[in-house]
């Protein structure tokens, strides 16, 4: 919990750094959203802490009891750990580019991911704008996730660090140089590759699914390349184009609007 902690807040401060040296778009509201996306930090936080009180086996903890009862592939095989670990990461990883892809095509989960994605501008502390019952969700997914595989206890905890700290990448209001961005996406979604999942266009906000890998976007046809006006001219969000996304209660409460 300590290392997850201080990654998280080590990597947020460098990409928050970078963000203000060499931004990629401009910001009007960043006073205001910080202090929204941050609120949802503690909120889900909370709630967490409330599942594993009602349900204790958090995701890593799930782990442990899976290999203890001998539950899983990888409690049921001897492969070597390296395997292990890499085939964990790259299953782990798939399996979340696949919840994330449901999320905007079953109606009832994407009320609740719609608070992401109605954040007006995109930047790192949009990686940590989630509603408390979309992480809710998310959480019970990687319990059942962790209990089929069964991989080990340390190799979730790198999992979740490198989703962590790939999220909060590839949300970051960093510009690359192009060539850079090209390299880095033939493995890892990067911030310009992202940033296109996040137009208010839906058949632009319907792609580029991936947190951490690049791959299953091209595998299975999701990815696009550029936004169709650009980064500079792209706009972010969903309709509501306002002050409104920055307020705490006004997000809180997005899933249960009719509209």
């Amino acid at each position: 919990m300590l290392l997850r902690l201080s990654v998280f807040l080590g990597l947020f401060a460098i990409l928050a750094l970078i963000e203000r040296m060499v931004p990629r778009r401009p910001r009007q509201y960043q006073a205001k959203r910080w202090v929204t996306n941050w609120a949802f930090v503690i909120i889900d936080t909370i709630t967490l802490n409330l599942i594993a009180f009602v349900m204790p086996f958090v995701a890593v903890a799930a782990a442990v009891d899976a290999a203890a009862n001998g539950w899983g592939l990888f409690n049921a095989t001897d492969w070597p750990l390296w395997m292990e670990f890499l085939l964990s990461v790259v299953i782990l990883d798939f399996c979340i580019w696949f919840q994330h892809l449901i999320t905007h095509k079953i109606p009832f989960l994407w009320r609740f991911h719609r608070v992401h994605h109605a954040d007006v501008e995109i930047d790192v502390s949009t990686a940590i704008r989630f509603h408390p019952v979309e992480i809710a969700l998310s959480m019970a997914f990687k319990i059942g996730l962790v209990y089929a595989l069964g991989p080990a206890a340390w190799a979730v905890i790198a999992f979740e660090v490198l989703l962590n700290g790939a999220a909060m990448f590839n949300h970051a209001n960093i510009k690359l140089p192009l060539w850079a961005d090209r390299i880095i996406r033939t493995v890892i979604v990067t911030p310009d590759m992202h940033r296109v999942h996040h137009s208010i266009h839906r058949s632009e906000h319907d792609t580029n699914y991936g947190f951490a890998l690049s791959w299953w976007d091209r595998i299975f046809g999701t990815y696009t390349d550029q936004p169709a006006l650009g980064h500079d001219q792209m706009t972010i969000g969903l309709e509501w184009q306002d002050e409104a996304p920055t307020k705490l209660g006004w997000s809180l409460a997005l899933p249960f609007f009719k509209r």
